[in-house]
């Protein structure tokens, strides 16, 4: 038994107000993937990049308040309660390149304590990979970097074509003369 729908179908298509089926052509959509697609690629080559430098920064930022902070808790300038700097320096390096390195492109991690009178200056170095991205340096560094852009633009290319980047993070942290217990305010 034919329904109300299969009715009106009908008839529409005897008074020929029924729409016809667009016609397909074939390889039209085709075209624009495979040009597209390698740029996309492209753009989300680079945002990964560029995700994984921030990624670097925040984790060095992280690393070197920990360096900093256990600098600070565990050495004295007293010889008597100090005997051995070296060694906690050796284990907060240790856990710096542990945590730094895990998941990101640093090559090198280098931690150094400098002794002040009122400073400590604990600085992390990291050294990263090249980010691998060849496809960019067709063209001399001249031609890429002219007028307007700047030495933004030359960092850029010698990053990217020339190898990894050194990084920097400096933390200055107060000397502690004499241990004395660590006692967070409010915990009395």
């Amino acid at each position: 038994m034919p329904s109300v729908f299969h009715y009106l179908l009908a008839r529409l298509e005897l008074s020929g107000l029924r729409p016809r089926a667009p016609r397909l052509r074939r390889g039209q959509a085709m075209t624009e993937v495979v040009l597209l697609f390698p740029i996309f690629m492209i753009i989300a080559f680079l945002t990964i990049k560029i995700f994984q430098l921030l990624v670097l920064v925040q984790k060095m930022e992280i690393a070197s308040y920990y360096a900093g902070r256990r600098w600070q808790l565990e050495s004295h300038i007293n010889v008597g309660y100090a005997p051995d700097d070296q060694k906690l320096k050796q284990d907060i390096e240790k856990v710096v390149q542990g945590y730094i390195s895990s998941g990101t492109d640093a090559r090198q991690v280098k931690l150094d304590i400098e002794r002040t009178q009122v400073w400590n200056v604990v600085t992390i170095s990291v050294e990263t990979r090249p980010p691998g991205l060849r496809l960019f340096c067709k063209y001399p560094k001249q031609t890429v970097c002219a007028y307007p852009y700047g030495n933004d633009c030359i960092n850029g290319y010698d990053y990217i074509c020339g190898g990894g980047k050194k990084l920097e993070v400096v933390k200055y942290v107060p000397n502690r003369d004499r241990p004395i217990q660590f006692v967070l305010p409010g915990l009395q």
